[in-house]
């Protein structure tokens, strides 16, 4: 498995680097921001070797175009990107290599139309699903459907339950603070955000999160459970009759939480 160190960025934003056999040598994922980076290496003395893109938001590729003016690196990313910079195209369920490890490709549009997500599958298996899955909660349908970020979910939970879950925002207190108004008996809930608590207290990150523990807090991961679908009806004040309302239903009302 990556060795994978946060570097903050902004205000929420999490730089992932990626440390293989050989600790000198990094891939970073969605560098919004290049400074943080550059720094980065220069204390751990280490040479960039790749930058994975998820979607072509400017918080995650801002900083592409200047690392790769010190680094003659692949810069890999969705085959529909709008953002210019990816120089290693990618497609759904295509598969690399990197830094002795392999990454699946998965096509998740909901967020972004273009959005994709890297699997590590092996031993220790890690997800990075930039802005499509968090921690307790899933990203704004800007340009894809409620039945898209349906299918993104339903293959989120198809993984290995200890999957880790690297997405790229600092945003579980507020997505738990959610959850908890969509689940307030839900005991897992009010665990796990004790738990964030205490670590944003710390100033620590709340991440990874894990695939087993998304299944139990998360209601973007949790539309077929009747509690789930009965606080959305009870929301918008109708029957919901599909998995893909209740999605919809969740999404419109974290919007305006």
């Amino acid at each position: 498995m990556f060795k994978v160190t946060p570097i903050p960025a902004f205000n929420d934003n999490y730089i992932w680097t990626l440390q293989g056999d050989s600790p000198d040598r990094v891939a970073v994922v969605d560098p919004g921001d290049a400074a943080p980076v550059l720094a980065w290496l220069e204390q751990n003395d280490a040479t960039l070797e790749a930058i994975l893109v998820t979607h072509h938001h400017q918080d995650h590729t801002g900083g592409v175009d200047t690392l790769r003016e010190r680094f003659e690196v692949p810069v890999y990313g969705p085959l529909s990107s709008p953002f210019a910079g990816i120089t290693a195209p990618l497609r759904h369920n295509s598969e690399i290599r990197l830094l002795g490890h392999r990454l699946q490709i998965r096509a998740v549009p909901g967020h972004t139309l273009d959005h994709i997500s890297y699997f590590q599958p092996d031993e220790g298996p890690q997800l990075f699903c930039g802005d499509t899955l968090f921690l307790a909660g899933c990203g704004r349908l800007f340009e894809g459907s409620a039945k898209q970020m349906l299918e993104a979910m339903q293959y989120f939970a198809s993984l290995p339950d200890h999957t880790e879950v690297y997405c790229t925002h600092e945003y579980s207190l507020a997505n738990l603070a959610f959850a908890a108004a969509v689940e307030p008996d839900n005991s897992d809930i009010a665990q796990v955000r004790a738990a964030c608590e205490q670590q944003r207290e710390q100033d620590l990150p709340t991440l990874p999160s894990t695939i087993a523990q998304e299944k139990r807090i998360n209601p973007f991961m949790r539309t077929a459970v009747a509690g789930v679908r009965t606080a959305a009806e009870n929301h918008i004040g109708s029957l919901l009759d599909s998995e893909v309302e209740v999605m919809a239903a969740l999404r419109k009302w974290k919007n305006h939480f």
